[in-house]
């Protein structure tokens, strides 16, 4: 059976390698460990008021509620971690303020946001995947997709999905998901008409 997350792969240190994963926010939010992600996944079930005590310690930052959470809840032994996602398993309840679809975004973005800096694969399924990616496309803040990716038609290879108007960019739905939620380390994974503009747009520039 697969070890979910890669929770005993040495979570402790691990750092995402760039800022392309899970190091989003303001910009003075330091890059996130790989168990402050996967602690972050256990938050899902947050309730109105623990949101709210939370919001209010990071002074109204949204950004910065979402980071200082995670490294707090970061501090539980990472047992701990399976052992809470697995008791979330056909549940409904979801934090104040999300849709359904939000903790499926949740799961398939931040699995690869554990998985990749750990050298694992974690296979996305294509119609959850979908799914998400057309959530994040539609729902505009935090991703802001369509303003950033405007001018390119995104196209999955492996799935009938495609969004946006312009030069095609092609990948498989997987890529694209995380591309449309800021991960912008899949680039080299796209082709198409589009694919070295929308680099150029996008991928950093040299230190």
């Amino acid at each position: 059976m697969p070890r979910p997350f890669g929770f005993d792969l040495g979570l402790g240190g691990s750092r995402h390698p760039d800022r392309g994963f899970a190091a989003r926010g303001d910009g003075d939010q330091p890059g996130w460990r790989v168990r402050e992600v996967a602690a972050h996944l256990t938050l899902a079930h947050t309730g109105v008021r623990s949101a709210a005590v939370a919001m209010l310690r990071a002074r109204g930052s949204f950004d910065r509620m979402i980071h200082d959470t995670a490294v707090r809840q970061a501090a539980l032994p990472v047992e701990q971690y399976a052992i809470r996602l697995r008791g979330m398993v056909g549940s409904r309840r979801k934090a104040p303020g999300v849709t359904r679809l939000e903790p499926l975004l949740d799961v398939l973005v931040h699995g690869q946001d554990i998985a990749l800096p750990l050298g694992r694969s974690r296979p996305m399924p294509t119609d959850a995947a979908a799914t998400a990616a057309t959530r994040a496309w539609t729902m505009g803040w935090p991703f802001d997709a369509r303003r950033r990716l405007d001018g390119f038609e995104l196209v999955a290879v492996d799935h009938d999905w495609s969004v946006g108007r312009g030069p095609q960019v092609e990948g498989p739905i997987a890529a694209i998901l995380l591309l449309l939620t800021g991960r912008y380390a899949v680039l080299p994974e796209l082709s198409g008409p589009g694919a070295p503009d929308l680099t150029a747009r996008l991928a950093p520039a040299p230190a």
